[in-house]
């Protein structure tokens, strides 16, 4: 009889030791359920991000520089919060553009800012001369570039002859020609 009472108290210290362990288990699963959830809302995948140079018609790029600006003398410190800080008093500031060296990086020393409407732009024009970071800027309309249409008054390379003063063809001259040697080379004396 003493070997089944052992038995049975066994299986008794077994059972509470497996309904502790249980207990245990399920306290590390829940856990874990809070941690999985937690890296779940932090590491949420992001929306695709929007590409930086849409395609858009050229109504609206020509509807977009008439309430655009071109600042120039930039401060190369200036961020675009900068820009946007000195500009909002002028009207709503849809979006501040500066441009930077593709190889570097840094700077090109202007700015451009787009307003919410014209009378954003007009009262922008206004503040030329003002100092942005002890410089004095120049805020002018900002011009819509045209495809194919040059603004300074060059001729076009015909068969890699340039053509300058007044339409005549320069072409090199030696240096020594005159003095009857031969091309390339110097006289000897």
């Amino acid at each position: 009889m003493s070997a089944t009472t052992d038995n049975s108290s066994c299986s008794s210290i077994d059972s509470i030791e497996l309904q502790q362990r249980l207990a245990e288990i399920e306290e590390e699963q829940a856990k874990l359920k809070a941690m999985r959830s937690h890296l779940a809302a932090t590491y949420a995948p992001r929306p695709a991000p929007v590409p930086a140079f849409k395609s858009i018609s050229p109504e609206e790029q020509a509807e977009a520089d008439g309430r655009s600006i071109y600042v120039g003398n930039v401060d190369y410190s200036c961020s675009d919060e900068d820009v946007k800080a000195h500009f909002l008093a002028c009207g709503a500031v849809t979006r501040v553009t500066i441009p930077r060296d593709k190889f570097r990086g840094t700077p090109k020393g202007f700015a451009y800012v787009e307003f919410a409407n014209t009378n954003g732009r007009t009262n922008a024009v206004a503040m030329a001369e003002s100092l942005l970071k002890g410089r004095a800027i120049k805020v002018t309309e900002k011009r819509t570039n045209v495809r194919g249409i040059s603004t300074t008054n060059r001729f076009p390379a015909l068969n890699k002859v340039h053509r300058a003063h007044g339409g005549a063809i320069v072409k090199y001259v030696p240096v020594y020609a005159a003095r009857g040697a031969m091309r390339g080379r110097r006289p000897r004396m």
